[in-house]
């Protein structure tokens, strides 16, 4: 991302933010996805459900994610994405359907069934039943889809994808079948989601996790029949594997992400102005590799006994917040200019972090990360709504600012941006 932003505006100032917003945004991803793979294979493996046991699997998945990262590179963390999506997609597609064969092929039935099983009641098929029904609810809920939209599309190892394509064609390919299947897969979960209420019952999946991260597994063992049949077995032996390597590859692709941020933006440009030899260069990326993934185990083993849900909204928030305005006005405004762009991605994030402290979803509630402690001064859950037009409106500031105070340098941004404009908006050479 660094290089994307810096094309207009290079600066050691502008590569050190970029790295700082990545691993803002990489860091809470990983901790999320290891702590689930402790409870995920725990349970696959049919350990006790204690902390050494989550711990030991933790260790197992952060290992395998720091050598595939390191070893394998942007290749073999694309190879294993690949093989993925094959996987996630044919074995997700037919546990729903069996989930529809089961019922019918009634979605109508699936619900009616979810409603029951949910222990909701009639509030299951209701909006509100996660995040309430007042005015400021609605609102967090508003505020949450914004934030889904703009966070995911531009967090740094989705967008590091697309930066790493051999040309404009192929990003478009890429583009419209990761569309295309994204949307599929989010109509699988839907139906596999009421399956396992329906089928499975929210009591059994919260006891076996509190976050309902192994709903799919105790779907399939219910789906395949009899307890210890063949269609059982295959069932959830091809489940087991969807979920092993989903989480290898996640993590894997957000530790390179982080790790490459911190071998070419911060050691190679902003440490040593651009004067590093590659390979010393992938050599220290093998070496941040190992230092991100270990921090992000260590990480993992202590938060593992909370509810780790929030720090995926907040990375998801720091993406909408401070990346999304500023690629946004790299792309689109002639006048943005260097202090625009570091107020947008250190303004954004510390927006987004700073009322993510004290939302509801860190204290003050239930559900909340610190359930018995109440300083929660921000009323939702999401922080989008405020720190996403908090981020555009630093961007916009900070370059209005800098168009007064440096006059000279704003209009070399602008020169910079005229010759690159036909080629970052139409691909053209």
């Amino acid at each position: 991302m660094g290089d994307v932003l810096a094309r207009n505006m290079p600066g050691r100032a502008v590569r050190i933010a970029a790295c700082v917003v990545t691993l803002s945004a990489t860091l809470p991803f990983l901790v999320v996805q290891l702590s689930g793979a402790g409870s995920l294979l725990t349970f696959i493996l049919d350990l006790p459900h204690v902390a050494g046991a989550r711990t030991a699997c933790i260790v197992i998945i952060g290992t395998l994610m720091i050598i595939y990262a390191a070893l394998g590179g942007m290749r073999g963390t694309a190879l294993i994405q690949m093989i993925k999506i094959v996987i996630l997609l044919g074995t997700s597609a037919v546990v729903a359907a069996l989930v529809l064969n089961r019922f019918g092929w009634s979605p109508g039935n699936v619900l009616r069934a979810a409603q029951h099983g949910s222990g909701a009641g009639p509030a299951f098929l209701q909006q509100g039943l996660q995040l309430g029904t007042s005015a400021v609810d609605r609102l967090d809920f508003i505020g949450l889809q914004i934030t889904v939209v703009l966070g995911v599309a531009c967090l740094p190892h989705i967008t590091m994808r697309l930066y790493s394509a051999r040309d404009v064609p192929a990003v478009r390919r890429s583009m419209s079948w990761a569309v295309g299947t994204v949307t599929t897969f989010c109509l699988l979960v839907i139906i596999m989601g009421t399956g396992a209420a329906a089928l499975v019952g929210s009591r059994y999946i919260t006891a076996a996790d509190p976050q309902g991260r192994t709903s799919v597994l105790m779907l399939s063992q219910v789906l395949g029949g009899a307890h210890d049949s063949a269609g059982t077995t295959i069932l959830y032996s091809a489940v087991a594997g969807m979920v092993f390597i989903t989480l290898l590859s996640s993590v894997a692709g957000m530790t390179l992400a982080a790790a490459s941020s911190l071998a070419h933006d911060l050691f190679a440009h902003a440490a040593r102005r651009g004067h590093v030899d590659p390979r010393t260069e992938m050599t220290v990326a093998v070496w941040t590799s190992v230092a991100v993934g270990t921090l992000a185990i260590g990480l993992s083993t202590l938060v593992q006994d909370w509810n780790v849900g929030v720090l995926t909204t907040l990375a998801i928030c720091i993406g909408a917040s401070a990346v999304a305005p500023a690629l946004t006005y790299s792309l689109f405004w002639r006048g943005f200019t260097r202090s625009g762009l570091l107020a947008s991605l250190y303004g954004g994030a510390a927006c987004a972090l700073l009322l993510m402290v004290f939302s509801k979803a860190v204290s003050g509630t239930p559900s909340a990360v610190f359930p018995n402690a109440d300083f929660d001064m921000f009323p939702m859950q999401s922080t989008g709504l405020v720190s996403v037009p908090f981020g555009y409106m630093a961007g916009w500031l900070g370059s209005r600012l800098d168009h007064r105070r440096r006059a000279a340098d704003s209009l070399e941004n602008r020169r910079l941006y005229e010759e690159s404009e036909a080629r970052l908006l139409a691909a053209a050479e």
